[in-house]
């Protein structure tokens, strides 16, 4: 089992892992020196590069090839510029994170104890010992907040039409009142 899981890692199956294919991560490197390309080699040329120079290669070798070259873009082994894989420039500053970086820490000298950090939110108000205790406020017999709901009763409501009268659709007209003229 542990065997499997690292010949997965490689990208290789246990019955090809006894030929004599290098890792994909070294094949990548080797093909990318040997082609010595300006602006980089692309995925095809690397991998034409490595099936003319390794005869036994496994049916999934662009998946491989494509995930191996990604984990070490990843990583850092490689680079990419305009869909080209090269190796990293040596004198080429470290790659920065997205952010802002932190601040960095002084070190402290020996024998410093450091402080736990201070806790969240407001501080609580001190507590006043020479202060008379405060009143309790009176309560009223009511309870805080709002009251409850009180069951309409069936009282209110209005009584239902006769069963014979149908509705018409839509609003109602509105009813007029009679006024009389003189």
């Amino acid at each position: 089992m542990a065997t499997e899981e690292i010949s997965r890692t490689q990208g290789l199956n246990p019955s090809q892992q006894s030929s004599s294919l290098p890792d994909y991560p070294q094949m990548i490197l080797e093909a990318i020196e040997a082609l010595n390309e300006r602006e980089g080699s692309s995925m095809s040329s690397i991998a034409k590069h490595i099936d003319s120079t390794h005869s036994d290669l496994p049916a999934s070798h662009t998946t491989l090839l494509s995930h191996h070259l990604n984990q070490m873009k990843q990583m850092g082994q490689i680079v990419m510029l305009n869909n080209n894989y090269s190796k990293p420039d040596p004198n080429a500053p470290p790659k920065r994170g997205r952010g802002r970086p932190p601040k960095p820490k002084v070190p402290l000298p020996p024998g410093v104890v450091v402080s736990p950090p201070r806790p969240r939110g407001r501080p609580p108000k001190p507590k006043d010992l020479l202060a008379p205790p405060k009143p309790k406020p009176v309560s009223t017999g009511r309870p805080r907040g709002r009251p409850t709901k009180k069951a309409k009763t069936g009282t209110a409501a209005a009584p239902p039409p006769p069963p014979g009268v149908k509705r018409g659709r839509g609003r109602p007209p509105k009813v007029l009142p009679s006024v009389g003229f003189q």
